[in-house]
């Protein structure tokens, strides 16, 4: 028993590596654009097939099973269960007249939602998407209340996918309402009054076959679906749709790629003819519409890399003023617009703040937040001129404050039902930096990175390097008392805010994205080499991962510079670009990646994505790949293939694992408390059992 014991010391995973499914070769000459590649796995693009099927089943037997062995000596279970008890839970939402949070009554079903007609008043529960559906897998995904709270529209999702379900129920429970509008997807639900919603309509016939939502759709309540007006199409253009309403207007905003200009149109709800008139046109990237207040429309010109506020009367365009400007190296992430202020949230390289300006953009005050934190703004209470924050950290759970507008006064919010909680740790307990490193090419990119206080710097420490480096995307930190178990392991953890995301500004995006893509998987690498030379960690020691996008970057950092990471865990990462354009929400993408029907943009796009780029020559580090039978926006057949060409090469010693989270999508095994603990204590446990 000793000698067995040894040998999995020395050799944690190898036993399990036999285990491994036999992976057929079915080798496909792709050739595009007069550039040819072989594909051995494009059996593995076919899902549903059962050579698949059984493929998929035993690679989760092999990586169930090593999983199992790391949490025989790392299991977290209980202490994240611990902390997440001990955790305080953030302000509820205001949508209309009322307050709404979701809460688990039982850990093994999913999470009803509940209102509250005052903030102090006691939770009622509305809606129990169990109850509706007796599903367990089910996940309450979104949710809108009508103008005067008559009805509630609430979004389902009964498999983890984005084609979803809106179903509705009255406040006063009084009323049922039978209706269900399906093959709803990339959408969200807007009220006209209490008479009805618009939704985006989905018309795909296979889940993972190239996006249809090209339909804008208006439902009045108390009819069949069949009957729903259909208010705008863009199929001919392959064009996409956002959409919202308020007071009582529609606005509708259509993308047309052919074109590369985005229309704007608005109508009155009055007569539900929904006759759209175009009030602007606009082909500058960045362009953003934040609402509309008073007559005006509030946006961001996309002019200046760091956010700007205009204002202009949709009737009138040519009314067109300058609210705030630019606060250049000061990124304004988000505007709130209220009755009477815009609340903006800046963010620099080491703090968050709010600024609170008049309609106009005159200032009026600033607060903010305390070091290392992120907030959310949850509402504003006009009588009593008081704005509810709550701000968090990595390390620190969700501390609510009301700040009065007028006073300047801030101060700690809580009642009956939202109570205080001691913190877990002393505030000095972690050290959070927040600094800068240089890329390869003198770029300085931001990184935070967090331990425990009297960690020695060795080189010797379990670390965790993070990244997304996509879309524009601004990354803040997110509370996770898995990492805490972590930290207290002795673990560092770092997020890496490459170029590609939005962290600073509208150029940091472009620098990272098309032809400029492989920047962020440098940034990556380069962010790997900056935590080795400053001794936080070492190759043997230093994990990375990522979702979805960072899931490509992970890959991508994985293929550069296998010598740097001792484990690799991509989450529904993108592997495969050249195919972006033939699955699912692969169409809204191709300004992000390139656009594989152009030739320039193939030979660029062949060059850094990672399925193309594994070499048979090399021993890659341990990974463990993870994806969902049900996601259809990255579909699991990009992580199929990546990891059957990384395990059936003679070269690759370590382990590489792939797990299909079953009845789940993009974002996972979320729809009960234990799916969501039992996730992390799989990932830390893992993680730690490879790197100690």
């Amino acid at each position: 028993m000793k000698k067995i014991a040894l040998l999995c010391l020395l050799f944690p995973f190898s036993v399990l590596k036999a285990q491994l499914p036999e992976t057929r070769k079915t080798p496909t000459i792709i050739t595009r654009h007069g550039l040819s590649y072989t594909d051995d796995y494009t059996w593995l693009q076919q899902m549903d097939s059962r050579d698949t099927e059984s493929w998929v089943e035993a690679n989760n037997r092999n990586t169930d099973a090593a999983i199992a062995l790391a949490r025989k000596s790392y299991d977290p279970i209980s202490k994240i269960k611990e902390y997440d008890y001990l955790s305080s839970n953030p302000l509820p939402v205001r949508r209309g007249a009322y307050f709404y949070s979701r809460y688990r009554t039982d850990k093994n079903f999913p999470a009803a939602l509940y209102y509250r007609k005052t903030l102090a008043g006691e939770a009622i529960e509305l809606v129990d998407p169990y109850k509706v559906t007796k599903n367990k897998n089910v996940v309450l995904d979104g949710y809108a209340p009508s103008a005067n709270s008559v009805y509630m529209a609430y979004m389902l999702t009964q498999n983890g996918g984005d084609r979803k379900e809106i179903r509705f129920c009255t406040f006063s429970g009084s009323a049922k309402v039978d209706e269900v509008i399906s093959d709803v997807k990339f959408s969200g639900v807007s009220w006209n009054r209490d008479k009805g919603v618009f939704y985006k309509k989905n018309m795909n016939r296979s889940t993972f076959a190239r996006d249809s939502t090209y339909q804008l759709f208006y439902h009045r309540v108390g009819t069949e679906q069949s009957a729903d007006k259909l208010v705008l199409d863009t199929s001919k253009n392959d064009g996409t749709i956002s959409f919202h309403t308020q007071d009582n207007y529609l606005f509708v905003n259509e993308s047309n790629p052919k074109t590369g200009k985005t229309n704007y149109y608005y109508c009155i709800l009055d007569d539900e003819e929904f006759d759209l008139v175009k009030y602007y046109e606009n082909e500058v990237p960045g362009f953003h519409f934040f609402g509309y207040s008073d007559g005006r429309i509030y946006y961001a010109s996309g002019k200046f890399d760091w956010g700007d506020i205009r204002s202009f009367d949709p009737r009138h365009p040519e009314d067109d003023v300058q609210v705030v400007p630019q606060l250049y190296q000061n990124l304004l992430v988000s505007l709130t617009i209220s009755d009477e202020y815009l609340f903006c949230k800046y963010k620099t390289v080491s703090k968050n703040y709010i600024v609170v300006y008049s309609k106009t953009g005159q200032f009026v005050r600033k607060f903010d937040a305390p070091a290392g934190m992120d907030f959310d703004l949850r509402f504003y209470v006009k009588d009593t001129k008081e704005l509810f924050v709550t701000f968090y950290s990595t390390t620190i759970s969700f501390q609510n404050f009301r700040l009065n507008i007028e006073t300047g006064d801030a101060g700690y919010y809580y009642n009956e039902y939202i109570k205080p909680k001691v913190l877990l740790f002393p505030l000095d307990h972690f050290i959070t930096r927040n600094i800068t490193y240089n890329s390869r090419d003198g770029v300085p990119v931001p990184i935070t990175i967090v331990y425990r206080k009297n960690l020695t710097l060795d080189g010797n420490n379990p670390t965790l390097l993070s990244a997304y480096g996509g879309f524009g995307n601004v990354s803040g930190p997110d509370y996770d008392t898995g990492l805490l178990y972590f930290l207290e392991k002795g673990g560092v953890y770092a997020f890496a805010e490459v170029r590609g995301g939005g962290e600073k500004g509208l150029g940091w995006h472009r620098d990272g994205k098309d032809e400029n893509k492989p920047n962020s998987i440098h940034d990556f690498v380069d962010a790997a080499e900056f935590l080795i030379a400053e001794k936080y960690t070492s190759p043997q020691k230093l994990a990375i991962t990522g979702g979805s996008h960072g899931g490509l970057v992970v890959a991508g950092a994985v293929i550069e510079r296998p010598d740097l990471f001792k484990v690799a865990v991509p989450y529904s990462g993108r592997m495969d670009v050249l195919s972006i354009d033939e699955y699912t929400s692969g169409r809204f993408h191709l300004e992000e990646y390139g656009n594989p029907n152009d030739k320039a943009d193939y030979a660029r796009m062949l060059a850094y994505s990672p399925y193309q780029n594994i070499k048979d020559d090399v021993n890659y580090p341990t990974m463990l790949i993870v994806t969902s039978e049900n996601d259809d926006r990255v579909p699991p057949l990009q992580s199929y293939k990546f990891a059957a060409k990384m395990q059936n090469r003679p070269a690759q010693k370590n382990p590489v694992y792939l797990r299909t989270q079953r009845n789940s999508g993009h974002s996972g095994k979320i729809s009960t408390y234990q799916d969501r603990k039992e996730a992390q204590a799989d990932f830390f446990g893992f993680l730690l059992y490879t790197l100690m």
